[in-house]
This record gives structure tokens, C-alpha cells and sequence, in this order.
């Protein structure tokens, strides 16, 4: 399938939110065009270059995502709420002439359920918390605290950890080796915290 591509200095998941406020014309003219069709777009992480201006190289690894919500601020600019929904391999993009780029992409496998081991059932309580502060962008999603990669996703989603390394949590599938690495950071967060005290 062919889809439009918006590089950006962020990681999308699926059933993660995508807040966005748009200025470049390709992108306005993409966002048009995604909500008359119905249509949705491909987030793909920058591995060099800016999300304005010139084009830039991504990480070949996306999610697509489907518009939400939308309104025009006070300043002129659109905003945009999305949806991660699939993951996908970018195969081929081209560079049309008002600068989107658009790409061939074929989905990957959606994530077999996994019940949330008993071991990281605390992690359930904290994220509740953390999606209840975060207000708007999460309070309309649905919530699946008993699914070991949802549940993981939203943590990396929020947690301060690398974009390349989430960008690996991205590509891979391997459920625990997420909540592993949510609990480590955590830990490291807690730490940091109780030093500053």
C-alpha cells in the first residue's frame, strides 16, 4: 500500500496519541487529504535531518496513523490529534514535487495478546496515574491494563528513555523484553528522585 509519510523526531505505537501542529503546506495538503479520505499517514523516526525544511533520512520502521481530532489554534496553525493503529517496513518513498513524501509500506504482523505477568502487575496502578495526569491526549483512549504490550508501549510512549532506543522497542515484538525495560527505567526514575530529596 502507498501512504503518506510525515518524518518526525518522535516514536509513534500503536494505540499510542500523536499530537501535532501543522504549518508546511505538503503537510496541511497531506492532514486535508487524510481527513476527506478517510485516510491515514505513516510517522516514520528521524534518523538525520529536521522534521521542516529539507527532506530527511527515517528509520524504516512506522506506524500509521489515523486522524482523530482536529481545530485551528488562536494562531493561525492546524492541530491535529492521531492514533497509532499499525506497524509497517517502509519498502520504496519518492519525493513528490511539493516536497511529501510518500511511501510503499507493507504492514507487519499485529502483536498476538499477552496477559500482563503477575510480576509487573504494579505497573498498572503507576501508568493509570501517569494517563490520568497527562489529561486531554490520553482520557479518550481506550485502556487495556491487562495487556502486556499495551501496557509496555504507553511506558515507553512517556518514560525519558532514547528515541533510538525506543525505536527498537518499536521494531521489536519481544513483549517482556519491553516490561524489562520499563521496570529498569522506573527504578532508575525512583532512584533519581528519592537523591534529589
Amino acid at each position: 500500500m502507498q501512504v503518506p509519510l510525515f518524518p518526525l523526531n518522535t516514536v509513534l505505537f500503536p494505540g499510542g496519541p500523536l499530537p501535532l501542529r501543522i504549518f508546511e503546506a505538503r503537510y496541511v495538503d497531506m492532514i486535508s487529504h487524510c481527513l476527506k479520505e478517510n485516510a491515514s499517514f505513516g510517522v516514520l523516526l528521524i534518523r538525520e535531518g529536521n522534521e521542516a525544511g529539507t527532506p530527511a533520512t527515517t528509520h524504516e520502521v512506522g506506524t500509521l496513523a489515523r486522524i482523530v481530532d482536529w481545530y485551528q489554534g488562536s494562531d493561525g496553525l492546524l492541530g491535529v490529534t492521531a492514533i497509532g493503529t499499525h506497524r509497517f517496513r517502509l519498502l520504496s518513498a519518492e519525493r513528490q514535487p511539493d516536497g511529501l513524501n510518500v511511501g510503499t509500506v507493507e504492514l507487519l504482523p499485529d502483536e498476538t495478546p499477552m496477559v500482563l505477568p503477575e510480576q509487573y502487575a504494579p505497573l498498572t496502578e503507576i501508568l493509570e496515574a501517569i494517563l490520568d495526569d497527562l489529561g486531554r491526549l490520553y482520557e479518550d483512549g481506550e485502556r487495556h491494563f491487562d495487556d502486556a504490550g499495551w501496557v509496555a508501549n504507553r511506558f515507553i510512549e512517556i518514560l525519558p528513555i532514547a528515541l533510538e532506543q525506543k525505536q527498537l522497542c518499536l521494531e521489536s515484538a519481544n513483549q517482556q523484553q519491553r516490561l524489562e525495560l520499563v521496570s529498569e527505567v522506573l527504578k532508575k526514575v525512583r532512584f533519581t528522585a528519592q537523591s534529589d530529596d
